[in-house]
């Protein structure tokens, strides 16, 4: 638990210092790169292999290829676009895929590779978009996936009974989800009535996008765990001591994050200045 603790606060210390501490982009580019390079190498050690072994030469050929998609997803704009709608396709894909496990898992093949690309890199550059509009929205976006995951954890812990994926992940509970959707409406309307100036209809555009945002949150961390159960492996790394791997502390905000940014970028375009 020490463990635990000490790797979440100097995560957050690093996160946080690169939102806030200088208004340079250079900090989060660097992070955000390095994310995709730690994802894109443990993405690629769940993918079906012939044998048992992990080719580490060939996962951190994957990472580098993924940290350098990011990269330039990050300097030409119309290629995140791009990935952000094919992400976000992918993930209405993979709400069924989730529905079905484990009657149906022929989703678990090699294009899962070119999925992974996509999803991951769309994941980092939506996070950089975002901040780079604002830090504070980004610090919202935080707080709805970490606050639904929170409340959904500590109802579930408390009165959850019926499951919500057993055969995906156990430990979630119907009476959960509710909870975590409860505790993110919470964080909802307190920024919407405290810092957000909006009409009626805006209110309510604002308020399906972060309820968007949240269900993507729960898909996320279930398509996820759906991925390491069928691979076999408890954590996607230990890069992150008490923490596990990259994967595992991202994997809510790679399905959110698209959703995210893509709804602000709709939201701009049809006149709705957050």
């Amino acid at each position: 638990m020490f463990e635990r603790i000490i790797t979440a606060l100097v995560l957050v210390a690093v996160v946080l210092s690169c939102m806030f501490a200088t208004t340079s982009i250079y900090p989060m580019l660097v992070l955000m790169i390095i994310a995709a390079g730690g994802a894109g190498y443990e993405w690629f050690k769940l993918m079906p292999r012939q044998t048992e072994q992990v080719n580490k030469l060939k996962a951190g050929c994957f990472g580098v290829l993924t940290a350098v998609v990011s990269g330039l997803a990050l300097y030409f704009n119309d290629l995140a676009l791009i990935l952000w709608s094919a992400s976000i396709f992918t993930w209405l894909i993979s709400l069924q895929w989730v529905r079905s496990y484990p009657q149906y898992d022929g989703w678990y093949n090699q294009s899962l590779n070119i999925l992974g690309l996509v999803i991951i890199s769309a994941a980092v550059t939506a996070i950089f978009e975002v901040w780079v509009a604002s830090a504070w929205w980004l610090m919202y976006l935080f707080l709805l996936v970490w606050g639904a995951d929170s409340g959904a954890y500590f109802v579930g812990r408390k009165i959850g009974k019926r499951k919500l994926a057993a055969e995906v992940s156990p430990n979630k509970s119907i009476e959960g989800l509710i909870g975590g959707i409860v505790t993110a409406i919470i964080i909802i309307v307190f920024v919407q009535s405290t810092y957000l100036n909006l009409s009626i209809v805006q209110h309510v555009l604002f308020l399906i996008l972060s309820l968007l945002t949240v269900f993507s949150s729960v898909l996320g961390d279930l398509f996820e765990s759906m991925i390491k159960r069928r691979a076999g492996i408890k954590d996607s790394g230990r890069v992150l001591p008490g923490h596990g791997g990259v994967l595992d502390r991202i994997d809510s905000l790679l399905a959110a994050a698209p959703i995210f940014a893509a709804g602000l970028y709709v939201l701009k375009l049809i006149g709705v200045d957050l």
